[in-house]
């Protein structure tokens, strides 16, 4: 099954996302944490995505390679070679976590590593860099399985997607605010594009309510993080460790189908669970 079916397949569960891998024992955006994303059967890991001085691809959060590294540069002024051989600080980083053994790795890495494993969501930061990566990911024979993501704000962003990202066989992920003074132009926009799947910004879940129609008329799925940096709502991790049914549970109900999180092994024992 690819991506893009998986996303439609109406028969499956709430999809479980691993933000930047699981990183709780391991460094954040790195192959270790991929592949415990992998080992604990989560269905998509996030992963983040700048380039180098001489165009190479590597998984990297931030604007510069301080926290995760020590070094403060920016990754677009070193070359793929100097990147290759930084080690990575342990878990989120900073000067409270030591250096491990696990080095910067490349797309190129992550892309053997999850082949036929894992579906790939990509957080490329920059959005020049994106026909880079979908270039790259055709020629890795991994367009099938991963996603990429642009801003949907104005005609001229709608324009750009249709041009640069449909053409090719890699699954779109929206992103859209409910909460925001131009929210009607999004929502207008969102239906002109229909794509499979949306990430959704609310104040309220109630919000959610406005989603209907197109949710049934297209079948795009709906993608929520629970991240405590940028949950909506209060919709937090923290908040789901303590009461997952008020948060991941009360979600679901309101019509997600797809949740990105920093506890995925939580979130799945929560899903099986509540299958039972």
């Amino acid at each position: 099954m690819n991506y893009r079916e998986f996303i439609a397949d109406k028969t499956r569960g709430c999809a479980v996302v691993a933000h930047r891998g699981i990183w709780r024992n391991a460094p954040e955006n790195s192959l270790i944490a991929i592949q415990r994303a992998i080992d604990a059967g989560c269905d998509v890991v996030e992963i983040d995505i700048r380039r180098s001085a001489d165009g190479g691809l590597f998984l990297l959060h931030d604007e510069t390679l301080e926290r995760m590294t020590g070094l403060g540069q920016p990754p677009e002024a070193l070359s793929s070679q100097d990147l290759s051989v930084l080690r990575l600080r342990d878990r989120d980083g900073g000067e409270g976590n030591g250096s491990t053994l696990e080095k910067l790795p490349s797309l190129v890495e992550v892309f053997d590593l999850t082949r036929g494993r894992i579906f790939v969501h990509l957080d490329v930061k920059e959005r020049e860099v994106i026909p880079d990566v979908i270039a790259l990911a055709k020629d890795m024979r991994v367009a099938h399985q991963v996603d990429v993501w642009a801003s949907l704000k104005t005609e001229k962003d709608l324009g750009w997607i249709r041009d640069t990202i449909m053409p090719h066989e890699i699954l779109f992920l929206a992103k859209t605010r409910l909460n925001v003074p131009g929210a009607a132009t999004q929502l207008s926009l969102l239906e002109d594009l229909s794509p499979s799947v949306c990430e959704i910004y609310f104040d309220r879940v109630e919000e959610l309510a406005a989603l209907k129609n197109l949710t049934r008329n297209t079948g795009m799925a709906l993608w929520v993080n629970t991240l405590d940096s940028v949950a909506c709502a209060g919709f937090t991790d923290e908040r789901a460790l303590a009461d997952p049914d008020a948060v991941w549970g009360r979600l679901i109900d309101a019509g997600i189908s797809v949740i990105q999180s920093d506890e995925a092994p939580a979130l799945k024992s929560y899903l099986a669970a509540r299958r039972t």
